[in-house]
């Protein structure tokens, strides 16, 4: 009997012994609408997944960052139409090494500006400052959630040298005229894809259009590896920057079974490679950029390899329930969800929901919440209404922003959220009072 069989064997006996023996497994088949909780989100993960786990663990040829995460980077590439992708350990960290190489590879000043949205996620914002960078805040509308455009052009300077996007729950916005700006003010499109993959405009993923994205795969996201992140180009300068800035700022680009060979991909492994000394170096320990230690092991190579292979189905379902979702909420007077536009294919990461006010959306939330019904905070609201971010602009000057903490709110519609669960997330809707 194979590895892999006796992995699938051993599974089938434990489980028959604990249904419950992966609990991190966030929504069940079997809902008991009396005591089981609907999660946002969750790994949508099987037996597939845990099988490679152990199987990578034992028969593995490398435990940290090796050659399944090396067909995973590859994978997704082609996927999801990209040169070039390389695998980190989150998606901020893919933030991180995304901004740094893009500054790095354009030769962007200290205190250049890249524009951002003043609601979202920190680590959007993080890594600009992280770099010397200055970020330039604005606005959302109420409409979508999205930000501004109007307010966007207004904020573009001399100093603007990119825009960094970030759609919110996975619904794009005008792309036609982000790109029309950037063209305008020759300034780069970034894409913060942690929320979107898989999202379209027009028929091509938003990733098609920017110089490089990033992508998480957190376990509430759309594929998840436990951990980890994607950053990915179809310029391939930028790609190597990004790699040794994960790796130590190690010159070697050499990955997967790259790494076996005696003289590397470059044939040249053990040469002159140092300016100043006319010995011998090993390549590998050559380092051109002060860096980090920013990989993934090698297993979660292996689960995204199996994730990305249910991806399809994922999208498919994602949009289903949120469409389901969607007319649960918009039977509630004061309230409103989010659609995506006629141009769009949003691949969901949440429903968003707009309440009138305060009072209705704490309300809503609490009877949810008491009827074990996850929700979630637009995230951060406005950011710079923070502590750690309230010094780089007035939070008060941002009014859309501020109000999506009191009226705004977002529940899962993950494929881990099963048709009885919609069932019973209808049931305690009609009883809200």
């Amino acid at each position: 009997m194979s590895l892999r069989s006796e992995i699938e064997l051993f599974l089938q006996n434990a489980k028959s012994i604990d249904l419950d023996l992966f609990p991190f497994l966030a929504n069940k088949n079997c809902f008991d609408s009396s005591k089981d909780s609907v999660y946002y989100s969750g790994p949508f993960w099987d037996d597939e997944e845990i099988i490679e786990i152990f199987y990578s663990f034992l028969k593995g040829k490398w435990l940290a960052s090796g050659e399944k995460v090396r067909l995973f980077e590859r994978e997704f590439s082609t996927k999801f139409k990209f040169s070039k992708s390389l695998m980190v350990n989150s998606g901020s960290s893919a933030n991180l090494v995304m901004i740094s190489a893009l500054k790095k590879y354009f030769g962007w000043s200290d205190e250049s500006e890249i524009i951002v949205c003043s609601c979202g996620f920190p680590t959007t914002i993080a890594p600009i400052i992280q770099n010397n960078l200055n970020p330039v805040f604005v606005d959302i509308n109420m409409s979508d959630l999205n930000w501004d455009l109007d307010q966007l052009e207004s904020k573009i300077t001399n100093n603007t040298v990119a825009v960094f996007s970030s759609p919110v729950l996975g619904n794009p916005y005008d792309f036609d005229r982000i790109l029309q700006l950037c063209n305008k003010y020759n300034i780069q499109l970034i894409s913060d894809n942690c929320d979107s993959l898989g999202s379209k405009w027009k028929n091509k993923f938003l990733t098609e259009y920017s110089i490089a994205a990033s992508c998480s795969f957190y376990p509430a996201h759309h594929i998840s590896t436990i951990e980890g992140g994607m950053v990915s180009s179809d310029n391939s300068e930028i790609m190597n920057i990004a790699r040794s800035l994960a790796w130590w700022g190690r010159d070697c680009t050499c990955v997967g079974a790259q790494n076996l060979l005696s003289c590397g991909s470059c044939g040249k492994r053990f040469d002159n490679w140092l300016d100043d000394y006319d010995g011998v170096v090993d390549h590998k320990y050559v380092f051109s950029n002060i860096g980090y230690n920013l990989k993934p092991a090698d297993f979660q190579g292996g689960i995204g390899s199996v994730q990305l292979k249910k991806f399809d189905y994922i999208h498919r379902v994602r949009r289903e329930n949120k469409e389901s979702i969607d007319k649960i909420f918009d039977q509630i007077d004061g309230i409103r969800t989010i659609k995506e536009d006629h141009r769009a294919e949003a691949s969901w990461f949440g429903v968003p929901i707009v309440c009138e006010d305060r009072l209705l959306k704490e309300k809503l939330v609490a009877h949810l919440e008491k009827n074990r019904i996850q929700t979630r905070s637009y995230f951060a609201g406005n950011i710079l209404s923070h502590p750690g971010f309230r010094h780089l602009d007035d939070y008060r000057n941002y009014p859309n922003s501020n109000s999506v903490l009191s009226n705004v709110f977002f529940v899962g519609c993950s494929p881990t959220i099963s048709q009885p669960m919609i069932g019973y997330m209808s049931e305690v809707i009609d009883r809200f009072q």
